[in-house]
């Protein structure tokens, strides 16, 4: 069977590892100043952070529509026996619903609910492509392995900066300005496909992220040891080397990956956030 994987730009997967899998994105959208663009495309990252720096509002997001789903899976299916498209949790979009209606005007094209979101959605939309690979799976039997497999996946970030969490509603100011004047920083944890603080740590941001890691990954035996992602909004200069460096130092991981948020993720998270995302047995 010749099966196409295919996901949405939520997964925040490099350019290189969509390549390595062949998996193809369906892109959500940033509003900037009432105007669309296309996460990945038409904005990036960068663009986000600098118009709020300089005093912009806060942009938005928007799922991609039944409409772009049909075009996409049209395009997308030609050449292939069936599809199977990955989405963000149906908890925290529209995305998975959509996809869902525009799937049932295609024959073969199964839609699974990641329950996560970022690099732990990308955890699974890579091991899709592997199934994929093999040839020996229908799209449909593909679909129900990662169905299964969603619930074992780990998905959590350290948010550095409160102010993206606040402005967009899901942090009271008050809350935020005690947070930063004791210089806290949340651990967010996904749970059954939503977002909850797993943990309030304090202090400097480096020594922070060696403690969420450890508490993370140390003595754990219940990880699959051959990737773990490290996803992250613009850091400062050496954090990412400092987070690799812990993880080594805690679990033997054949395969460290790692890849930047995009727009659709960073416009919630904001600068300095970092997360470690893995898949347990």
């Amino acid at each position: 069977m010749k099966i196409k994987i295919t996901s949405d730009s939520t997964c925040d997967l490099t350019p290189e590892l969509l390549k390595r899998f062949d998996i193809s994105i369906c892109p959500l959208y940033v509003i900037m100043d009432g105007v669309s663009y296309r996460d990945g495309i038409d904005i990036t990252t960068d663009q986000i952070f600098a118009h709020v720096a300089e005093g912009g509002s806060l942009c938005s997001t928007a799922a991609v529509s039944e409409d772009d789903y049909k075009h996409f899976f049209a395009r997308e299916l030609e050449g292939y026996d069936g599809l199977v498209h990955i989405t963000i949790s149906s908890e925290m979009s529209a995305c998975y619903q959509n996809a869902l209606r525009a799937a049932r005007k295609f024959e073969n094209i199964h839609v699974v609910d990641s329950r996560n979101l970022s690099s732990a959605q990308g955890l699974l939309v890579m091991e899709g492509a592997e199934m994929a690979q093999r040839g020996d799976m229908t799209a449909e039997e593909i679909g129900k392995a990662l169905r299964e497999l969603a619930p074992k996946i780990d998905g959590s970030f350290v948010v550095d900066r409160l102010e993206y969490l606040r402005k967009g509603g899901r942090c009271s100011t008050a809350a935020a300005l005690g947070a930063n004047l004791l210089a806290i920083k949340p651990c967010i944890e996904v749970r059954d496909g939503n977002m909850l603080v797993a943990k309030k740590y304090r202090g400097k941001y480096d020594h922070v992220l060696r403690e969420y890691v450890h508490e993370r990954l140390a003595d754990d035996n219940t990880l699959r040891l051959h990737r773990i992602m490290v996803t992250h909004t613009p850091v400062p200069d050496g954090i990412v080397d400092l987070v690799k460096e812990e993880i080594r130092a805690c679990q033997p991981f054949a395969e460290i990956l790692e890849t930047e948020a995009l727009g659709t993720i960073a416009c919630h998270c904001g600068p300095h956030t970092l997360g470690i995302l893995y898949i347990h047995k």
